[in-house]
């Protein structure tokens, strides 16, 4: 709740530089900083300068301005803003600029697209920011993602059939309850459930095919930083390949997620038959393999081919799955016809958040179904 004083000054703010006069000092300084970025579209507006220009102290000067009027999660809102609807792109290049600058996904994104255009003297800055965001990042999704995919792990292997000495007896007795006897006092177990305390190496294979298009840029972000924390793992083997019309093995740079977002471009066409194409060859363990293709789907190669690839690999025993986005903004705009053809193959197509990407993973691993899997995640959602 908020009395009629604050009601009404919260009006003042929002109808703009129009109704200053009646604004104290701070709030004045704050309308002034909303104005710069917002008022461009207003009738009578500065245009896209917007009062900004290519002045770097001018810009230097209102970003201190609005992270000390408002939260670091506004803040990262009017920077996205800012360079959109200002044409701040040439600033990012400014060591000092990117200094002042909130680090976050975003940001990360814009660097990574503008990577060419860095001159020299502010690359080494550029680096600093991209690896700032990325160990925040980290830090927040590997212990989740860890546990998850060790857990399926263990879970992978006590389904096999285990040696004598690793049987557990309680275990299998009480999931072999409906197989007693009476009449011979015991039970004939149907299956074995083994204690799963050692899990060998290279128990499963993960491989991750990024779209490197422009409204992929989040999600690529996103996707490097987990195939680093999953090549981290010894029982998984990672790979990480990114794609436009062209495909890009980032494998080896897994150990550096910072090298590994700069060894991406994003933009450009997009060849996603292609990509799955360079992807089969790396698929030697169809039925230990989970292949996992982030794009929108806006396919610039053969569409039927693509289709076949993904159904063949899907019966082979490849655990398949798309991912709209691998994004906190949900799902960009993507190809529905083709999306809701996959689906028809059995390969789940949908956007999925960072903070559920790992339970994704776990029950891939686990040998889940992964449509009802994401049937029962979306229930939940909605």
């Amino acid at each position: 709740m908020i009395d009629d004083e604050e009601r009404l000054r919260r009006w003042r703010l929002l109808l703009g530089s129009a109704e200053a006069d009646e604004l104290g000092k701070a709030d004045a300084r704050l309308d002034a900083a909303l104005h710069v970025l917002y008022d461009s579209d207003r009738p009578g507006g500065q245009g896209r300068s917007a009062g900004l220009g290519a002045s770097a102290p001018m810009l230097a000067r209102w970003l201190g301005d609005i992270r000390t009027y408002f939260p670091s999660t506004v803040v990262q809102v009017m920077q996205r803003d800012a360079i959109d609807r200002l044409g701040l792109r040439t600033l990012l290049m400014e060591p000092e600029i990117l200094a002042t600058l909130e680090p976050d996904v975003h940001l990360v994104s814009t660097l990574v697209n503008l990577q060419k255009m860095i001159p020299e003297q502010t690359r080494a800055t550029a680096r600093q920011v991209v690896a700032t965001v990325v160990d925040e990042v980290r830090r927040r999704i590997a212990s989740k993602t860890q546990a998850a995919v060790r857990g399926a792990l263990k879970r992978s292997v006590r389904r096999r059939r285990p040696p004598l000495a690793d049987v557990n007896w309680n275990a299998t007795i009480a999931a072999n309850l409906r197989t007693y006897l009476p009449e011979y006092h015991t039970i004939v177990p149907e299956k074995l459930i083994g204690y799963g305390r050692a899990i060998p190496a290279m128990t499963k294979d993960v491989v991750v095919a990024i779209d490197q298009s422009g409204s992929m840029a989040e999600s690529v972000v996103y996707a490097s930083i987990f195939g680093a924390v999953l090549a981290s793992l010894p029982a998984v083997r990672t790979s990480l390949v990114a794609f436009d019309t062209a495909v890009v093995d980032l494998t080896p740079l897994l150990s550096d997620p910072v090298d590994l977002l700069f060894g991406t471009q994003l933009g450009g066409g997009t060849d996603i038959n292609g990509a799955v194409a360079y992807c089969e060859t790396l698929i030697t363990r169809p039925a230990d393999t989970i292949f996992v293709l982030i794009s929108d789907l806006y396919e610039g190669g053969v569409a039927e081919q693509l289709l076949a690839r993904l159904s063949g690999l899907a019966q082979s025993g490849v655990a398949c799955v798309v991912l709209l986005s691998l994004a906190d903004s949900g799902a960009p705009a993507y190809d529905r016809e083709l999306a809701a053809q996959l689906v028809g193959l059995g390969v789940p197509s949908f956007a999925c958040t960072p903070d559920v990407f790992p339970d994704l993973l776990a029950a891939a691993i686990g040998g889940d179904s992964l449509i009802g899997w994401v049937e029962q995640a979306e229930q939940a959602r909605s």
